[in-house]
């Protein structure tokens, strides 16, 4: 499992689900229904204080793990056979998308 952060673009259903995604180069549909939960992060070391009211999104990540089929277009002969697993972080506030593990031995290469 490689674990990191990375910058990727979402397409979300109506609801706010992960639908579609962009990561290196490569288009990505999500191909299993998703899971979504909440972990804590350490506010305290990347914020100076935490304004009155600001409990969601300063305290809790929302993650959401993917399982995702590259694009034919897009993707190798070897990346469009297996599906990856993806922990995809969403900071609330500007609705960035981040990628944060990846749960299968292989991944795209960056060009």
């Amino acid at each position: 499992m490689g674990m990191f952060s990375e910058s990727v673009d979402v397409v979300c259903t109506p609801a706010g689900q992960p639908l579609k995604l962009q990561w290196a180069g490569r288009h990505y549909t999500v191909c299993a229904e998703p899971v979504r939960w909440y972990e804590r992060r350490q506010w305290w070391a990347e914020e100076r204080r935490a304004p009155l009211g600001s409990g969601p999104g300063l305290v809790d990540h929302e993650i959401w793990r993917v399982q995702v089929q590259a694009d034919p277009r897009s993707a190798g002969p070897r990346d469009a056979a297996e599906p990856l697993t993806l922990d995809l972080s969403r900071h609330i506030g500007s609705g960035r998308w981040r990628l944060l593990r990846i749960h299968d031995a292989l991944r795209p290469q960056t060009a």
